[in-house]
C-alpha cells in the first residue's frame, strides 16, 4: 500500500473528530456500570485508571484507523503510534476520570488532530452534559451550534477562576500554597476535574479563567485550540509556552493579570520530601 500524501482537508478532519468523540461519549454513558472498578492506579493511589478508559481509546482508535489508516495516533492510554499520513490524533478518551468513576458529570472525551505539529480541529464531548464543543483553526469554536466567545473586560478582583490539582501528596501541597495566594485576589475559585471540561467552560463564558500545573498534552490538545478560537489566550508563565509546568487560559488582560499573579508565587514546583 502506497503512503498517504499531501495535506489533510481540516473540515473532513474536524468532522471525523465530533462523529468519533460523541461515539465514544455514547459508548461510555451506555456501558458505565452504576460503579466503575479502577483497574490500574497511574502516578498514585488516586491517578486511576478504568476499564472504560481502555475501551473508549480502543474504539477512538478503531474508527480512525477505519477512516485514516495512514494517520499516527497519540493517546493517554495507548501511547503513541507513528504513521505516514498528514496528521496526528491526540486523544484522551475519558478527561476527569475520577468524576467519571464517581458519577460526576464534569468528564470528557477530547478527539484532537494535529498537521505538520499544530493543533488545527478538534472535538470535545461532555456526555452526562449533552454538550459538543468543537473548533477549526480560524473557524471560530462552538458549542453545538452556538459561536463561543469568552469573557472580556473581566478584571482579575472580579475574575471566577477554575483550577485543578495533581495526585501526589508534593504537589498538592504547593497547589494548596498558592490557592490560599490566589483566593483573597479574584471573585472565587471553581474545581471541576477535567482540564478539557475548564477549557471548554472558558471558551463558553461559564468561568473567566483558567490554570493549573501538571497537565498533558492530551488533556488540553483540543479544548485549548476550542478556547482560542473563542479569543482566549493560553500559555505558560512569563512569556513561556504552555505545557506540564503550568498552562494559563484567559482572555487577554486578565491573562496577563493573572500570570502578574502566579509567578511570583513560584507555582511551577513540588514540596521537597518530607514536607508534603
Amino acid at each position: 500500500m502506497a503512503e498517504e500524501r499531501g495535506a489533510p482537508d481540516q473540515a473532513e478532519l474536524l468532522a471525523l473528530a465530533v462523529i468519533i468523540a460523541e461515539e465514544a461519549g455514547r459508548m461510555l454513558i451506555a456501558k458505565r456500570p452504576a460503579r466503575p472498578e479502577v483497574v490500574e492506579t497511574k502516578t498514585s493511589p488516586t491517578d486511576v485508571v478504568t476499564a472504560l478508559d481502555r475501551a473508549a481509546e480502543e474504539l477512538i482508535r478503531s474508527r480512525i484507523a477505519a477512516a485514516r489508516p495512514y494517520d499516527a495516533v497519540l493517546g493517554e492510554e495507548g501511547g503513541d503510534t507513528p504513521g505516514t499520513g498528514g496528521a496526528r490524533w491526540v486523544v484522551d478518551p475519558i478527561d476527569g476520570t475520577v468524576n467519571f468513576l464517581y458519577g460526576l458529570p464534569d468528564w470528557a472525551v477530547s478527539v484532537a488532530v494535529e498537521v505538520d505539529g499544530e493543533i488545527v480541529a478538534g472535538a470535545v464531548s461532555v456526555p452526562q452534559r449533552g454538550e459538543l464543543y468543537s473548533a477549526a483553526k480560524g473557524g471560530g469554536a462552538w458549542l453545538g451550534g452556538e459561536r463561543l466567545r469568552c469573557n472580556t473586560g473581566v478584571e482579575l478582583g472580579r475574575a471566577l477562576v477554575a483550577t485543578g490539582f495533581g495526585y501526589a501528596a508534593a504537589r498538592r501541597a504547593v497547589q494548596a500554597e498558592v490557592l490560599a495566594h490566589v483566593l483573597p485576589r479574584v471573585r472565587d475559585i471553581r474545581r471541576g476535574g477535567s482540564c478539557a471540561v475548564d477549557l471548554c467552560s472558558v471558551a463558553a463564558g461559564r468561568v473567566d479563567a483558567y490554570y493549573e500545573r501538571g497537565t498533558h498534552y492530551w488533556d488540553h490538545a483540543a479544548a485549548g485550540l476550542i478556547a482560542t478560537e473563542a479569543g482566549a489566550r493560553i500559555g505558560g508563565l512569563r512569556g513561556k509556552p504552555h505545557g506540564t509546568d503550568m498552562l494559563v487560559c484567559a482572555a487577554p488582560g486578565l491573562f496577563e493579570e493573572l500570570d502578574g499573579l502566579l509567578a511570583p508565587l513560584d507555582p511551577e514546583r513540588d514540596a521537597p520530601a518530607g514536607q508534603e
